[in-house]
């Protein structure tokens, strides 16, 4: 699959092919707590995700350590990996790892940081960050007060983070568990296409802790 991206060289991706795809042998997904209907989420690349990754080759990075959560693919990790950028992706599918190496392989790319990142459960090994970013990361109900927990437990004193939601309606959920942590919110409608043309109607979502510097959009 072929991904343009705005201002920046297109990226191929290795993805799965719908959403009827399934293979859990082994039962690793559904110890992570996915169940058979999300088991391919992960494969298939979402409108927020480009909205994501066409952000991320425009933002600006200076030394910031940035982390992308429910990543799936990965496509905003691999534009600030191509960049230069300091990324780790994060999800807690078991197969997201060997699709982000195929994935970095098919774009001429080193091997990209991965982690384990399961909003339900601890990871104190992830570190913080000074940046965390996020594309439709709020599709089922009780994603808001983990995600925001999540954060909390790893975004840096002074951090910034963006996510892009396509009006699922968890979002005022999520932003009061965020206000809870010390975070401050802006909220921006995105009403503009994609870069191959497609609609999209959704939000940008940008919370501050502490006296976090602005950075351009």
């Amino acid at each position: 699959m072929r991904v343009d991206i705005e201002r920046g060289a297109a990226l191929t991706l290795r993805s799965l092919l719908d959403r009827q795809q399934y293979f859990d042998p082994n039962g690793l997904a559904e110890a992570a707590g996915i169940s058979t209907a999300n088991w391919p989420l992960f494969g298939l690349l979402w409108p927020s995700s480009q909205k994501l990754a066409n952000m991320m080759q425009v933002i600006e990075l200076r030394d910031r350590r940035v982390l992308e959560i429910g990543c799936g693919l990965a496509l905003a990790s691999l534009v600030l990996h191509r960049r230069g950028g300091d990324v780790t992706a994060s999800d807690c599918h078991p197969l997201t790892e060997s699709f982000l190496c195929a994935n970095a392989k098919l774009n001429a790319l080193p091997t990209l940081t991965y982690r384990v990142g399961n909003w339900g459960r601890s990871n104190p090994s992830l570190g913080v960050f000074d940046l965390v970013i996020g594309g439709d990361v709020l599709y089922e109900r009780d994603h808001p007060h983990q995600l925001a927990e999540f954060i909390s437990l790893h975004a840096a004193a002074k951090a910034e983070v963006i996510i892009i939601d396509p009006n699922r309606g968890n979002t005022a959920a999520f932003t009061r568990g965020m206000l809870r942590y010390g975070f401050s919110v802006t909220e921006t409608l995105i009403d503009a296409p994609l870069a191959d043309g497609a609609p999209f109607r959704g939000k940008l979502l940008r919370y501050l802790r502490a006296s976090h510097a602005a950075i351009n959009a």
